[in-house]
């Protein structure tokens, strides 16, 4: 059967035809406007729209406790490695005896190494904070020793230095700060799969609380050492993550989780790096559902075409693994957007210089891409000086299917709600814009078909069953929302306090 363009369409034939779609999408308890997939041009916004009131007479509290209350999809950019607030950090590296590791991190600097030493390396010897296991530790020279303290040692202005020192949040921190101090320190805290175990669970329970169903973390089934330094198969690191996801606590979270294994997409062994990537996938398809790219888009030795035969060759041979690569994350004007696409990816993580690839934007509208968005990142990564820089609104009311998204958010001390109040507070979103960002982040996951149309079908009724109590009720039917905001929000919005 072939339908008509809504635009097509008069009159009483039209709403006969708008009444039609609504049945056959199975969304009648939607109203109209809830038909987001449609294009920008078939959609009539009013500017008497009950959103629209209530915009313009909120308080930038009042909109945030909306947001937050505010029924959510899915987050599809998150480093888990990136995603653990400070405090977390600290109590879950504490929690991590219970399996036989300790920690210990430098807060001094003794001048034990002779003038000339590389500092361009993984650990560099100048930087405090560095995180070490027990075991590592107890292999330094005496005089570096006394450079450390175990973490439980810390004296109070040792623990808030050290609980800063994986925040970005000051003026003088960057782009070089986040990709060359934030992951050298955390180091070895990335060691014990158990304590990623907790983090993801941590995620899940606080994203849980903002009303998302579902999230799909970067978290790397490689790279894990037990306590004495022996390292952990990745089946064995996977098995811990199935383990942690199937017990109650999480479960209860009511947050759908899969993951991404990802690569450093610009050292030598990158290559070797994808070919296990891709392995891992396959064989633990019920958790892991794609490979990302990541790594900071300047270091051109990571451009995306270096992969384009390594991948041809995996598709000879794998049927069931998903691309995503982080593409666009730059301050020039480049073709890495166009290159990623023709290497297979289904997802463009970041995607802020689009906009310079006037061809490229024609043909992305209205998919079958999606640029996964992350503000609160490009803002302080500098990608963007000031939001009015962002190209968001205009791939979002040109077509072209976008999702919020919270990236490093543990570095950045926000949440998902966040990235909602940005995007409303700076481009004036309309209510149909906001469950169209939802949808997308479900309907572009890579979750099982079955598994998708049921998050789908969950989003349509809790968002159908808020608005509805919204708009009996108003700011009444919010008293029951208790908002978390943490430092971004604070700083830049001056919503601090929730008490």
């Amino acid at each position: 059967m072939q339908l008509l363009p809504m635009n097509s369409l008069c009159g009483a034939g039209r709403d006969l035809a708008f009444a039609a779609l609504i049945a056959l999408a199975g969304l009648t308890s939607l109203n109209a406007h809830a038909l987001v997939s449609s294009p920008a041009s078939d959609r009539v916004i009013t500017k008497d729209h009950w959103f629209e009131q209530f915009k313009s007479t909120a308080t930038d509290k009042e909109l945030y406790r909306f947001l937050y209350a505010m029924p959510k999809g899915g987050d599809l950019h998150n480093h888990i490695s990136g995603a653990v607030l400070s405090d977390w950090w600290y109590d879950l590296a504490l929690s991590q005896k219970v399996h036989g590791y300790r920690f210990y991190t430098k807060v001094r600097i003794n001048n034990c190494r002779d003038f000339g030493n590389n500092e361009f390396v993984r650990r560099p010897y100048l930087m405090l904070f560095n995180n070490l296991t027990e075991a590592s530790y107890q292999q330094l020279p005496e005089c570096e020793k006394a450079e450390y303290k175990r973490l439980e040692e810390l004296d109070e202005k040792e623990k808030a230095a050290w609980m800063q020192s994986v925040m970005l949040n000051h003026e003088h921190e960057g782009r070089d700060e986040f990709f060359q101090t934030h992951w050298q320190r955390l180091d070895q805290l990335l060691h014990s799969p158990y304590l990623i175990a907790e983090v993801l669970y941590k995620n899940m329970q606080a994203f849980g609380s903002e009303g998302l169903i579902y999230l799909e973390a970067m978290v790397e089934a490689g790279g894990y050492f037990k306590p004495d330094g022996t390292a952990f198969t990745e089946d064995e690191a996977v098995a811990i993550f199935r383990q942690r996801l199937a017990q109650a606590d999480a479960k209860k979270t009511g947050v759908t989780v899969r993951f991404q294994d990802s690569i450093l997409r610009f050292v030598p062994s990158a290559e070797d790096q994808l070919r296990a990537s891709y392995d891992i996938v396959s064989r633990h398809r019920d958790l892991y559902v794609a490979v990302n790219m990541v790594g900071r888009e300047d270091n051109d030795k990571g451009y995306p075409l270096r992969f384009t035969q390594t991948l041809r060759e995996l598709r000879h041979k794998y049927n069931n693994v998903r691309l995503s690569v982080h593409a666009g994350e730059v301050d020039e004007p480049n073709y890495h957007i166009r290159d990623t696409l023709m290497l297979g990816a289904d997802r463009i993580g970041h995607g802020v210089n689009l906009i310079t690839d006037k061809d490229l934007l024609r043909e992305m509208r209205h998919g079958p891409y999606l640029i996964e968005i992350n503000l609160i990142s490009n803002l302080l990564l500098e990608y963007v000086s000031d939001y009015s820089q962002h190209p968001f609104p205009e791939y979002l009311r040109l077509g072209i299917p976008v999702a919020l998204s919270t990236d490093d958010r543990g570095m950045w001390d926000s949440n998902i709600t966040d990235e909602f109040f940005v995007a409303v507070k700076e481009f004036n979103l309309s209510w149909e814009e906001l469950l169209l960002l939802s949808r997308n982040s479900l309907q572009y996951s890579f979750v099982e078909e079955d598994i998708k149309q049921q998050l789908l079908n969950t989003y349509n009724t809790r968002a159908a069953r808020f608005e509805k109590q919204f708009r009996s009720k108003g700011i009444a039917s919010l008293t029951a929302a208790a908002p978390v905001s943490y430092g971004f929000t604070c700083k830049r919005y001056a919503l601090c306090d929730w008490r």
